[in-house]
């Protein structure tokens, strides 16, 4: 039971953690499109999810990762991404992006959270494949 409790506690945690992001962005003029998305890979492997899809003012398509972490021990909220979540990210952004009849300019941002230190990374990473 108490597994259980603490998978609450992290959703409500990631959720409050999504709303801040949210809010943040839209204070810079970003317009929410989606929240959630979700895709799955198949029966038995993980498929992606992206926290915020969002607008830019110049029509680009924003797909955003929010991290939250207590504070920046450990190399913080925003070192906490590596490369199967990216994979799983990108994932599910070409899945969302089938849905489109044409394709807008899209970038990965990382909004990062540690403690009350809320950070926007803008194109934190790209869909080139790791080396």
């Amino acid at each position: 039971m108490l597994d259980k409790g603490r998978a609450l506690l992290g959703k409500s945690r990631g959720e409050a953690a999504e709303a801040r992001a949210l809010a943040h962005l839209q204070q810079h003029g970003l317009r929410l499109v989606e929240r959630n998305y979700r895709v799955a890979r198949g029966p038995f492997a993980r498929g992606g999810e992206i926290d915020l899809i969002v607008r830019d003012r110049d029509g680009t398509l924003v797909f955003v990762e929010v991290r939250s972490r207590g504070s920046r021990a450990q190399g913080g909220a925003a070192a906490s991404i590596g490369a199967p979540k990216r994979q799983r990210l990108l994932l599910a952004a070409r899945h969302y992006l089938l849905r489109l009849g044409t394709l807008p300019p899209c970038r990965f941002d990382v909004v990062a959270i540690d403690g009350d230190r809320i950070e926007w990374l803008r194109a934190a990473f790209d869909d080139t494949p790791p080396r």
